[in-house]
């Protein structure tokens, strides 16, 4: 119990297996919530509240943090978000892989990846500033911590994208990125892999990055390679943190591409020793697919693609694209073409090295998913149940405290979300209730917009969003501004139980 005045509480939940984030083991007890925050944690037998609800030992943990989203439009046209709370998701990444919806003003359909948020010049926002007051306006049922993506500031910058930025255009983004980090941005991201960045070399993004020190901001990228020059992608990253000075996080860390498999042995070695000198840090998701737009080049690494999403040819959303070219009596490179513009899931990693990225200590859940793909890559409704039930639970990777806290303190941590992931007094109250032995990912390839089983409350800023299987239809979520945050790229220790 703490000093402050429980006797009135809005919420008890008792009687629950409690996971504080930690990763320390579990212990059975009681929490209480009051307004936004958790004011008690532990046996409160003699404290009431408004409403109380009797978890039956099932386990209560910090809401879980989505630390690399797309969902940057989705929090305005589907606000109750009902792909994340469904998981347990209380806060979400946004503006990663160099795509944001601001600082842009654009007519028309912006050019790929750009139009796997949006796809009409309408829907984006030319100050950050703009997009953060939407959010307020509008809220959704859950947090947000939104990025500016590069990608969008070449886009909304440069006359000519098959270039690298001259000195002007460069100052003009840092300009920028400054306005956006004033207005609450909490970082810069790049997808140097995307058309719209591939021509932007390494002195471009260090230049642009520079701000980010001075805000006490972070970077997070998709690298340039996943494949055969994963290694050259690696060493940029790294050489970007340091000469920025700034913290870097490698987005859905994997190595794509048959030939490639087994390679994220090396690759988290090298990463391991880049640790010693810089803050990095990286997410997963949980699965052996890719998902992004629609590519020819992409083709030949991949056993097989699957068609999310076709404006050419939408009859053909969620088939194999091998099963559309003969039906269409031509080559999948031939085909992808005439589906454009598309997007596509791609099976090209191995499962050994998902269980190894998965598996190493100061890895972040991210779920990656593509909220406005039509037929979605199942990661949007299944990562954060399928780390507990599927590889915690039933393939023991690592115990559930751990699988919790890389979902909770650990993105915390690394984004300098102040007082979130945690079960503490003081902390918000971000909560999901959820049976360790029953949770589990339904959705799948074949049926991707199903929500996972054993997922029973979701709590945001002490507020249920999900009860018994459906969103309750509150949208308590703030938009993170980066002023209200701590330092980012700390980690806390790992549990050694894992």
């Amino acid at each position: 119990m703490t000093a402050i005045d429980v006797q009135a509480s809005d919420l008890i939940i008792r009687n629950a297996d409690l996971i504080d984030g930690t990763g320390a083991p579990s212990r059975r007890g009681d929490l209480a919530i009051k307004d936004a925050r958790i004011v008690a944690v532990g046996c409160l037998a003699d404290v009431k509240g408004a409403r109380q609800i009797d978890a039956n030992g099932k386990a209560l943990s910090p809401g879980f943090i989505d630390a690399h989203t797309h969902d940057d439009r989705a929090l305005l046209s589907d606000p109750l978000m009902s792909c994340k709370v469904s998981q347990g998701v209380t806060t979400v990444v946004t503006g990663n892989c160099g795509v944001s919806l601001a600082p842009l003003k654009i007519d028309g359909r912006p050019p790929r990846p750009l139009d796997l948020i949006a796809e009409a010049g309408g829907q984006f926002f030319a100050h950050f500033g703009d997009y953060l007051a939407a959010l307020d306006r509008d809220p959704p049922a859950l947090n947000a911590a939104c990025q500016v993506g590069h990608s969008t500031l070449r886009v909304a910058t440069m006359d000519n994208l098959e270039r690298p930025a001259s000195a002007k255009e460069i100052k003009a983004m840092r300009v920028k990125l400054e306005r956006a980090l004033e207005a609450g941005a909490i970082g810069l991201s790049t997808g140097l892999w995307y058309a719209p960045a591939v021509s932007a070399p390494t002195e471009e993004i260090i230049e642009i990055s520079r701000p980010l020190k001075e805000f006490g901001a972070i970077h997070t990228t998709h690298m340039r390679d996943e494949a055969e020059g994963v290694f050259d992608a690696l060493e940029e990253t790294f050489r970007i943190g340091r000469a920025a000075e700034v913290p870097v996080v490698i987005s859905h860390h994997k190595v794509v591409g048959r030939p490639n498999h087994g390679r994220t042995s090396e690759t988290l070695a090298r990463i391991e020793k880049a640790r010693g000198q810089q803050p990095i840090g990286l997410d997963v998701y949980p699965y052996i697919a890719s998902s992004t737009i629609l590519d020819a080049s992409r083709l030949e690494g991949a056993t097989k693609v699957i068609v999310t999403w076709s404006r050419a040819h939408p009859e053909f959303n969620g088939q194999d694209l091998a099963a559309i070219a003969e039906k269409m009596g031509c080559s999948m490179a031939v085909a992808a073409a005439k589906l454009q513009p598309a997007g596509a899931i791609y099976f090209v990693m191995s499962e050994a090295d998902v269980r190894r990225v998965l598996s190493y200590p100061h890895t972040m859940i991210g779920s990656d998913g593509l909220p406005h793909d039509e037929h979605p890559h199942p990661r949007l409704w299944g990562t954060f149940p399928r780390v507990l039930g599927h590889y915690a639970r039933d393939v023991g990777l690592f115990s559930l405290e751990e699988a919790v806290r890389r979902m909770t303190s650990l993105p915390c941590a690394r984004f300098g979300l102040k007082n979130r992931g945690r079960l503490e007094p003081g902390y918000y109250a971000d909560l999901v209730l959820f049976d360790p032995k029953t949770v589990n990912d339904l959705a799948n390839f074949e049926q991707p917009k199903t929500a996972s089983a054993g997922i029973g409350l979701v709590i945001v800023n002490g507020r249920i969003v999900w009860e018994d299987g459906k969103p309750t239809g509150a949208r308590p979520g703030k938009a993170l501004r980066l002023a209200d945050l701590g330092a980012m790229g700390a980690e806390p220790s790992p549990s050694t139980q894992g």
